[in-house]
């Protein structure tokens, strides 16, 4: 084959047509349905064509139709406004402008710029640079940020041939295809310096090579979106393909992409600021820990800047923020120290810093831990002062996971909480959806369907499962002609699926947790429910499995065996290549969206949001944000056998209970029609669905929450370093201190007053302690009382902690502080003293690590000299 040079050549608009370059670069196309009908006015047939994308749409154009419209004066006019309408959008005041430093309901301090890392970002279908949730929540952070008007930088990589397009084999195997992207052929541009030339970020090799990167620009709304392209000539072959696939490559590659994004990210984030103005950022957000390493630079420049390492760690930390979404250990990226080691022993090390301090940062230096790794989880949450899981149960499951880096502390303490994630409804709810609430309600959004009346509602439901329903058959057909069939073959798939049958939705990446095959579990109970001559069900199922994943791949041909049953055919499907698109479709049209991981391994979840969002009703597993919002009229939830250890006898169980729901609850409700032909109860739970989740799910209320309390907080402690930053000097040397002198702290002896033997619901609990504190001060610390309630085993449950009073100080380090505690209720009681570093010194009383407890038998205290 001859070696051929490729290259796009851009369509030149007519000047009265100019602003339809600038519409179609801003992705806000892609959740705007004006600007989408806009473009789709130009040529409704060449826009299906080109998969609704506008750049492509553009470059297709004949000039002979480009100078017709630009004749069309209406058109033009049209174009103007959309153009003035973007802008308006773009610089306009909205809710992060109506903060005001120091009001009423206003966080503390108004970052003025926040850096959101992430290794995917979903946006839109045109622009394949995701996997999976991750990336699609990304994307929708950063939607719903541009709504809200938050001053959020996106920073990622650009992978030239994405993640992966998948096919199915005759015999059901899952294939994977990378078609390369051309960067010109996306709706993004080069970043540039002020003389033109491409901006460019640069990384030391061990080998003393360097690896380079550009920097491309994807607008999304008001929010700038930087993807770094190591497919850059000055590179060697191997760097070519850092940013060649996502998640791709081994261990030494995966590494570099992770270095690319987090050092690189922010090399990238500083000429971005140089070229544009734009203010640096006060915050950095690592979106899990692949984008950990920009910790590492950042402590890099303030130590370049003469900070010590315990000072720049203490000016990083303030301003980062860590969200996790990993419930399991083998879900987290571990490399080889050795591996870091070799990168992290030159240049990429900050200056005069020995490489042990770096390696320390990802050691899992705790009980049962690997000391031949490097942990990026651990890593981001020794760098970010605050961190979250992404939904209530995650965050609980977090604490669990890494109280090891917190000794001594509950897991209840360990510092990390939780902001559950959220969905951008322009996004996900249906074109059909919004029209019906607009033509019927007067709103066009998804608060309108709530209000319709229950035949509206109903018919809504019927559209969106209809549309569905042919856009299923299309991908089957395609399918099995990529499986080899022949158009003759595929007669029947003209009839499969039925508008008018209860459709189950199922679509998810494929790891072993999610349990795409439980339904398989009892095939010919499955078959019962889907054959039913009365109250029959039809399932739509997609999802990837990871290309090193034998095992997902397994549970997908499973299922496209049964799926390919000539019996249950036209009842069940696979769609394959689960994508954006895919999902706008499947999402709305299911009436039910299944859900059955194995509990708590799922930290979230937000594809049943979307569901929900356009009136599906959700049937899971009490996991991710539907363990805290469920309340047994929005949907159903399945009994988990959280007892059972092995695991085909939980599935086992978990399976009958999934089948016993379908059968006695779910289809009964969905087929119980009123005279008019409605299912009236169904009618109403998807009401009470709309109504009572619809504000919770929302991104915008996720991305509010993130402002309030993780962003504006990281941003306040920024800025009480000083500009100077002797801030973070004094903060480390006094957690230096603290440090040094912990060993000589501890709690001597505690004496109680005012309860007696039988003491009563209104006895007023007297607390002396006696505390050394070795060779630190009163202000060096803080000494607390912890009480609650004591459950079976002896512990304390429902804590609550209570400030002792420094009552007096003594010679050689001792002091005696005293506090009250009213009983206000009955039950057992119990208590102990703690010591703690001064907690308003801090971001969360366990920052440190360090606590000195009361012991439940003092002999040091028995026959001790009075401390008076």
């Amino acid at each position: 084959m001859r070696a051929i040079r490729r290259f796009t050549v851009r369509t030149v608009l007519p000047e009265a047509l100019s602003p339809l370059g600038e519409l179609a670069l801003n992705l806000r196309w892609c959740w705007h349905p004006d600007t989408q009908d806009l473009f789709r006015a130009i040529d409704p047939d060449q826009w299906e064509a080109v998969g609704h994308d506008p750049l492509a749409l553009l470059g297709a154009l004949p000039p002979a139709r480009l100078e017709e419209l630009a004749e069309d004066r209406r058109f033009v006019r049209r174009v103007a406004d959309a153009a003035e309408e973007l802008r308006d959008y773009v610089t306009g005041a909205r809710w992060y402008q109506s903060l005001r430093e120091g009001d009423p309901g206003s966080p503390g301090a108004v970052p003025r710029s926040i850096a959101y890392f992430s290794p995917e970002f979903g946006i839109t279908g045109v622009l394949p640079q995701y996997s999976g949730g991750l990336g699609i929540l990304a994307g929708d952070h950063l939607k719903s940020a541009s709504d809200l008007g938050v001053p959020i930088v996106g920073v990622g990589l650009l992978y030239r041939a994405g993640y992966f397009r998948q096919s199915l084999s005759r015999e059901g195997w899952q294939q994977e295809h990378y078609p390369v992207l051309d960067p010109n052929d996306l709706p993004i541009s080069l970043l540039r310096e002020a003389d033109g030339t491409p901006v460019e970020v640069s990384l030391p090799l061990p080998d003393g090579r360097a690896l380079h990167a550009r920097v491309w620009r994807a607008q999304v709304g008001r929010v700038p979106l930087l993807m770094l392209d190591s497919d850059v000539e000055a590179n060697e072959p191997a760097e070519r393909e850092v940013t060649g696939r996502l998640y791709g490559g081994g261990t030494e590659t995966r590494l570099l992409q992770e270095l690319l994004l987090g050092v690189g990210g922010v090399r990238a984030l500083r000429a971005y600021s140089r070229v544009t103005g734009a203010p640096e950022p006060e915050v950095f957000h690592t979106n899990e820990g692949h984008a950990g390493f920009l910790g590492l630079e950042r402590i890099r420049e303030y130590v370049a800047a003469g900070l010590s390492w315990d000072e720049a760690l203490e000016a990083t930390r303030a301003g980062t923020v860590f969200t996790t979404h990993t419930p399991v250990p083998a879900g987290i990226d571990r490399f080889p120290r050795h591996l870091v080691e070799q990168h992290f022993s030159g240049e990429l090390a900050p200056p005069g810093v020995g490489v042990e301090k770096v390696l320390s940062l990802g050691a899992e230096s705790y009980e049962g831990g690997d000391p031949g790794v490097f942990n990026m989880a651990v890593m981001g949450l020794r760098l970010g002062q605050r961190a979250n899981g992404v939904s209530l149960l995650h965050g609980d499951v977090s604490r669990g996971m890494f109280q090891g880096l917190w000794p001594g502390f509950d897991q209840d303490e360990v510092p990390i909480t939780s902001i559950t994630n959220g969905v951008h409804a322009p996004t996900w709810v249906a074109r059909e959806a919004l029209q019906a609430a607009e033509r019927e309600g007067g709103a066009r959004d998804w608060e309108g369907l709530s209000r319709l009346s229950d035949s509206a509602l109903w018919n809504v439901r019927r559209v969106l499962r209809g549309k569905l329903v042919e856009d299923a058959r299309a991908r089957v057909r395609a399918s099995w002609l990529e499986r080899g069939a022949s158009e003759a073959e595929l007669g029947w798939v003209d009839s499969i699926l039925d508008p008018d049958v209860l459709t189950i939705g199922f679509a998810r990446r494929v790891p072993s947790y999610k349990r795409l095959t439980l339904m398989l579990r009892d095939p010919a109970r499955l078959k019962a429910l889907l054959l039913h001559p009365e109250r029959p069900i039809q399932i739509v199922v997609a999802g990837k499995a990871h290309p090193a994943d034998e095992g997902g791949k397994r549970f997908i041909q499973d299922l496209v065996r049964f799926t390919d049953d000539p019996e249950v055919r036209h009842r069940i499907v696979f769609l394959p290549n689960y994508d954006i698109a895919m999902a706008q479709t499947l999402l709305p049209g299911s009436d039910v969206w299944l859900n059955n991981p194995l509990r708590p391994l799922e930290a979230s979840g937000t594809s049943g949001m979307k569901a929900a969002l356009n009136g599906g009703l959700n049937l899971s597993i009490l996991d991710g944000w539907w363990d805290e919002w469920y309340d047994g009229e929005n949907g159903w939830s399945i009994p988990t056998a959280d007892g059972v250890t092995d695991p085909e006898h939980r599935d086992a169980l978990e399976a009958s209970a999934l089948y016993d729901l379908l059968e006695n609850q779910v289809t009964p409700r969905f087929y119980d029609r009123d005279g008019a032909g409605v299912a009236t109860r169904w009618v109403e739970m998807v009401r009470h669905t709309l109504q009572s989740l619809g504000p919770k799910v929302l991104a915008s209320r996720m991305v509010r929450d993130y402002v309030l309390q993780l962003y504006a907080p990281a941003a306040a402690s920024t800025r009480a370093l000083g500009s100077d930053l002797s801030g973070a000097k004094a903060l480390a040397a006094w957690k230096g201190e603290v440090r040094g002198g912990w060993h000589g702290v501890r709690v001597d002896h505690v004496e109680t007053e005012g309860i007696g033997d039988a003491p009563e619901v209104g006895s007023v609990l007297q607390v002396k302690a006696f505390v050394s504190l070795g060779a630190l001060t009163p202000a060096d610390v803080e000494v607390q009382l912890v009480h609650g309630r004591v459950d079976a085993d002896d512990q304390l449950t429902d804590v609550a902690v209570a400030p002792l009073v420094l009552a007096e100080s003594y010679e050689g380090g001792r002091a005696r502080y005293e506090g009250t505690l009213p009983l206000a209720r009955t039950g057992a009681f119990g208590y102990t003293v703690r010591v703690l570093p001064a907690v308003a010194r801090l971001a969360s009383p366990a920052e440190l690590g360090l606590v000195a407890n009361a012991v439940a038998s003092e002999p040091a205290a028995v026959g001790a000299p009075p401390l008076r």
